[in-house]
């Protein structure tokens, strides 16, 4: 799975904006792009099956991130196929 572009929560309580999708060049493993919004608005990369996996806080099952508002413009996609794939916009 791939997160759609926008804000997301992190279950610890920053936001951060996904920027896009990219692909580790050693092992082609699909990466999320994302920059904090707050602080140095620093950019960060995270394995996609980690940024879309679930945690637990105080015993309650939660998003590592929450979707909080989905962005119209489009994101990068630099996974394999992107390329191939129709644009749901058009």
């Amino acid at each position: 799975m791939q997160p759609a572009a926008g804000i997301y929560r992190h279950y610890k309580g920053q936001r951060y904006r996904v920027l896009g999708t990219a692909q580790h060049s050693e092992t082609m493993e699909p990466l999320v792009v994302y920059q904090a919004l707050y602080g140095d608005f620093g950019l960060w990369v995270r394995p996609a099956t980690m940024f879309c996996e679930t945690v637990e806080l105080d015993g309650e099952p939660l998003p590592r991130f929450a979707l909080e508002q989905a962005e119209t413009t489009l994101a990068l996609d630099h996974t394999p196929g992107a390329a191939d794939r129709e644009d749901p916009q058009r």
